[in-house]
């Protein structure tokens, strides 16, 4: 994913500008299109401006999911009741608690007030409000089906929420004790070893291995601790700003796949997040190829992203859905028999939610077990690290007293 500056009329023959992410300049301009903008102008921002833009939005903050599901219910009971979009959107304005939604509320208003749709309102907007969140806003205003869009994306912004609400309970005993033993060989490093060596150091005895390899540890560590306290937080963002770079996105996503472990759950995270995104645009009307291309999107991950743009480009050639998804190599067997069923059936979003709910049900057991996958490993690591420790202090130790005695 690349940032796009972008400049763009809408249906009333106003220019807008800003910026947007998007996988390609053709993916930018199919989000503009779909949000009822015609695309003037183009063009990708440098590697070191999309890092600077990024650092911006973080610095001025941004939303939390939780806030955009509020939204999107308030949203739709509120269009049940009748009452105007400009009311609407003037309201949940003043009430929102969210300062950065607050102000982007206030820009849609006005640009309502200018006889702007809200799709192209929210538009405007593209680090608060996806592509995907504009595309089925302005489905539901050309159907007269807003109510049902914002219920859609209320029912999936709740399930990505407990989806991460899961995910963060069952990491976060194994980082605490990450965390722990991390702080733990710092202090022996710098305070512990270091006492000890000097003792050993007096005997003038060949130290056992265990030994020589902590005093040679406590050393480095204790040479070169300013080296590190300034190395470390450069290759961060070093790193950081690579990770930000296409390149550098795309192998990220691609390696995270394959961690042991969390890889497949990463994997059928975003497969699930595919299948709901993709029902969701498919039953809401929206073309077959910009569903993909707003699916593929949807799913943060790059590599993914790649594959499934890919597979708009050979749709759109007069493959069949079926047989793309096959060529791409990135779905399970029960994805693509899912997309057979619903070609010869004619209900591929209602085949598609199914294998959705599937991978959501993996995804719930995979949750589950997380912890009782991580912590033999961690048991291990806190065995090794104290067998080490306690060999190489206690054993010179021993020795000690060995000699007393005699």
């Amino acid at each position: 994913m690349a940032f796009y500056q972008y400049r763009a009329r809408n249906r009333q023959g106003q220019l807008n500008e800003g910026r947007l992410e998007a996988a390609s300049s053709q993916a930018a301009a199919e989000s503009l299109l779909s949000a009822g903008l015609l695309p003037v102008e183009i063009k990708e921002t440098r590697a070191g401006t999309k890092g600077w833009m990024q650092l911006q939005q973080f610095l001025k903050g941004g939303v939390k999911p939780e806030v955009l599901l509020i939204l999107s219910r308030q949203f739709a009971s509120l269009t049940r009741a009748g009452i105007p979009i400009l009311r609407i959107v003037e309201g949940l304005r003043d009430t929102t608690d969210s300062k950065v939604m607050s102000g982007a509320l206030d820009e849609v208003a006005s640009s309502l007030n200018q006889g702007q749709t809200l799709a192209n309102a929210l538009a405007a907007h593209p680090h608060l409000f996806s592509s995907l969140y504009v595309s089925l806003v302005e489905v539901g205003e050309s159907t007269g089906q807003l109510e049902q869009a914002f219920l859609q994306l209320a029912h999936y912004f709740q399930l990505e929420l407990d989806t991460r609400r899961r995910v963060k309970a069952a990491i976060r005993y194994p980082v605490f004790v990450s965390i722990t033993m991390v702080a733990a060989m710092v202090v022996m490093n710098i305070y512990v070893i270091p006492a000890f060596s000097g003792i050993f150091a007096s005997l003038g005895a060949d130290l056992p291995w265990t030994t020589r390899f902590l005093i040679a540890t406590s050393s480095f560590f204790t040479q070169y601790i300013g080296h590190m306290a300034v190395g470390l937080p450069v290759t961060g963002v070093l790193l950081w700003r690579y990770v930000n770079t296409p390149a550098g996105r795309l192998r990220w996503h691609c390696w995270q796949l394959r961690i042991p472990i969390m890889g497949p759950l990463i994997k059928r995270i975003l497969l699930a997040r595919f299948c709901r995104s993709f029902a969701m645009m498919l039953t809401a009307g929206v073309p077959i190829v910009r569903v993909l291309t707003l699916a593929g999107s949807a799913t943060g991950n790059a590599w993914l992203t790649r594959a499934i743009l890919g597979m708009g480009e050979q749709l759109s050639s007069g493959h069949s859905l079926s047989a793309v998804a096959e060529q791409s190599r990135v779905f399970t067997p029960l994805i693509l028999q899912m997309f057979r069923v619903g070609e010869e059936t004619g209900r591929v979003d209602e085949m598609v939610m199914e294998g959705g709910r599937f991978y959501e049900e993996e995804v719930d057991y995979d949750i589950t077990n997380l912890t009782s996958k991580i912590e033999p490993i961690l048991i291990v690591c806190i065995s090794i690290m104290v067998l080490i420790l306690a060999l190489g202090i206690f054993t010179p130790m021993w020795d000690m007293m060995k000699v007393v005695k005699g």
